[in-house]
């Protein structure tokens, strides 16, 4: 395929011509929901430019909607002068999905944080602006838990969840956000509010991962899961990187299904020691970090034999975890990955590719080859029990010439491609890799995508410029 020549440049923003704005119609707009729901202060709007990766244009004004029917207030107005949205949660993302791009309204759903948990049903009833923790925290009395667990939980929010599909330690066997999602109330691009639940045509499916190019989530019933009662925990150390990914293919091949299997290379090791001294292998080039659960305690240790099995089988060292106490540490280690690696360098550019296990040794090998060939840091970490990578490229602006870091990122993702992968497993396309959508997918297909798009969203107020490169 011919390829972009993204080694020149970073994604160029884009802009959209608005309507001007009256002196008086945000304050109008105040007026109606009331002086703490809309920020019109400059210093204040600056706040809400940028997510977890990337900084945008300060927008023209800030909606924190506490209901429904705020957002549907908002959307009216931003209709009414032509104001693209941009909905925003906790600005944990990873890709520039919330990142204003233009003049827009910016919807953040952080004050919408009602939430409700029904032992009976095993569901819980809860607004985009829930902190995903919470979801579990609520429902554990009732020996029930919500198992999308992104390492992020404790601050991420479900709206933003939902928005990116995201997974987690948990989602390989237990599936992923949107598999968790039973019925959604939204609000379309004319203000109109929707309830859905699963039907023939799943618009749930396309809404959950849509990025808010499509409708706004306002409500959300995710179905629950009872807690295992029995958990054991391991950490396998490699000498070298492909081994580990060996190891995994092999463990599932043998017939184990870990409650979470997770990947980190030496990088991300000696990060976290660094920061956070945690007691992992410095010297591994790899390890993973695998949980067996269950209700039948000799069901779970069998699972972690196997598992240790395939380890030891390709050059691994095994060690158990003695109690929940050790398990919660390692835990621990790999939740601190993000903050750790981001003390190598001032700035990062995340990937975040998802491919088929049978092709994870080759993977991580030419990913961590491509580090090498560009004089990057470059290291790799992610859930690898569903070939889902993320690999992150750290660089200093001042020293380093960011254009070959955007060239490196790019051939990351061509290696995905090249695979039978795919540019995202739970973070998104957003802006950050919105370019690279022309190499992964066929005319036909964007296209396709455009008519969804449009039909959904004739105006194109609803987060445009994300996802979609430009024809």
């Amino acid at each position: 395929m011919q390829g972009l020549n993204l080694g020149k440049t970073r994604p160029k923003k884009t802009t959209r011509e608005v309507h001007p704005l009256p002196a008086a119609s945000p304050k109008e707009l105040q007026a109606r929901l009331g002086e703490r729901k809309v920020l019109l202060e400059v210093s204040q709007r600056r706040n809400y430019s940028y997510d977890g990766i990337a900084f945008g244009a300060t927008p023209a004004l800030v909606v924190l909607p506490e209901s429904t029917a705020d957002v549907v207030e908002a959307l009216r107005f931003a209709r009414q002068m032509g104001l693209p949205i941009v909905p925003r949660g906790a600005a944990s993302g990873l890709s520039g999905g919330a990142v204003p791009i233009g003049e827009s309204l910016v919807l953040s759903f952080t004050r919408m944080t009602r939430l409700s948990v029904d032992p009976h049903s095993r569901t819980a009833l809860a607004q985009p602006g829930v902190v995903t923790a919470q979801v579990s925290e609520r429902a554990r009395p009732f020996g029930l838990m919500y198992p999308p667990d992104p390492a992020s939980f404790r601050t991420s929010t479900l709206g933003g969840n939902l928005a990116e599909n995201a997974g987690g330690p948990m989602c390989f066997k237990r599936g992923v956000t949107g598999d968790y999602v039973l019925e959604l109330e939204w609000v379309d691009d004319a203000a109109e509010v929707h309830r859905l639940e699963r039907s023939a045509y799943d618009l749930i499916g396309l809404l959950v991962g849509s990025e808010g190019t499509l409708g706004l989530i306002t409500e959300m019933r995710l179905r629950l899961e009872p807690l295992p009662r029995h958990t054991r925990t391991l950490l396998a150390s490699f000498a070298e990187v492909g081994q580990a990914a060996e190891a995994v293919s092999e463990a599932i091949a043998a017939g184990a299904v870990p409650a979470k299997l997770e990947f980190m290379d030496n990088g991300c090791i000696r990060a976290v020691e660094e920061s956070f001294r945690m007691g992992l292998p410095v010297e591994a080039a790899a390890v993973l970090l695998v949980d067996t659960d269950g209700d039948d305690p000799l069901v779970v240790e069998e699972e972690l034999s196997w598992v240790a099995e395939a380890c030891r089988a390709h050059g691994g060292v095994v060690q158990m975890a003695a109690n929940a106490a050790e398990s919660e540490a390692l835990w621990r280690a790999r939740r601190s990955v993000s903050p750790a690696i981001g003390r190598i360098r001032p700035k990062r550019l995340n990937e975040d590719i998802a491919v088929p296990r049978s092709s994870l040794p080759a993977v991580v090998r030419e990913i961590e080859a491509l580090g090498r060939q560009y004089g990057l840091p470059l290291v790799q970490f992610g859930h690898i029990g569903d070939g889902n990578l993320h690999p992150n490229v750290m660089f200093d602006p001042k020293t380093d010439n960011e254009a070959r870091v955007w060239e490196l990122l790019h051939e990351v993702a061509r290696v995905a491609l090249r695979h039978g992968g795919v540019l995202t497993g739970e973070h998104g396309i957003g802006l950050m890799k919105r370019d690279f959508m022309k190499e992964a997918l066929d005319p036909v297909t964007l296209e396709a995508l455009r008519a969804v798009k449009a039909a959904l969203d004739p105006s194109n107020l609803l987060n445009p410029g994300k996802v979609l490169p430009t024809p």
